[in-house]
């Protein structure tokens, strides 16, 4: 006689899997970020964020607070990417044209970057809007470019003293052309400029600032 097979028990049933990586707080971050960088902060809906992070309006909130608070939590998360991504050229021993060619070609690998085109720069393109209303976000900015001009004023000072560059220079004021260079390429690449014309830009904003290759 053949046995009928019994239904699946709660000891037998295979488990199911655990919450899918979204609802990881680094991952979800992360997608969030993606999205607040390509649409801004007033054009990206908790909807909008439901989706790309697949976490609902409660788990959101849970997590992360309202949609001002994962926006700063998403820009402070570009910082410290961005920062980790310049820091060691900065402290790293070169000559100046080297390390100033390579802090510009980072930063056109952040602003390049993106599934669906350049994102550009989070602290130019898309907090500098926020920072005219939110103190606080202001506050944010106002910090990254001040951190900005001063890693830029040591290279300079650095430069000064081993006399890459005229004894004549000043080093803030070089350091204000450096960043703005890297605010300039910032926008460019989001206005979808091609890497070869940035590429062109740098280096002519280099030769300014240390002299042309003899």
């Amino acid at each position: 006689m053949v046995q009928k097979s019994k239904p699946p028990t709660a000891a037998t049933e295979p488990r199911r899997r655990g919450r899918p990586r979204a609802y990881e707080p680094e991952v979800a971050l992360g997608r969030a970020l993606d999205l607040f960088r390509k649409q801004g902060f007033a054009a990206t809906s908790l909807d909008d964020l439901s989706e790309a992070t697949g976490m609902n309006r409660p788990s959101l909130y849970g997590a992360f607070g309202d949609k001002r608070e994962l926006y700063i939590k998403s820009y402070q998360r570009y910082r410290e990417e961005a920062r980790a991504a310049m820091v060691e050229i900065f402290r790293q021993e070169m000559p100046v044209r080297q390390r100033l060619e390579r802090i510009f070609a980072a930063a056109l690998n952040i602003y390049l970057s993106g599934e669906t085109g350049p994102r550009g720069c989070f602290t130019v393109v898309t907090a500098a809007s926020e920072a005219v209303s939110d103190p606080e976000i202001r506050a944010m900015v106002l910090d990254g470019l001040t951190e900005l001009d001063k890693a830029f004023t040591n290279c300079f000072r650095r430069a000064k003293e081993n006399g890459e560059v005229p004894e004549s220079a000043d080093p803030a004021a070089l350091a204000q052309v450096a960043s703005s260079t890297v605010h300039s390429i910032a926008i460019r690449s989001r206005a979808r400029v091609s890497r070869k014309e940035l590429e062109a830009i740098v280096k002519g904003a280099i030769d300014v600032m240390v002299g042309a290759k003899p």
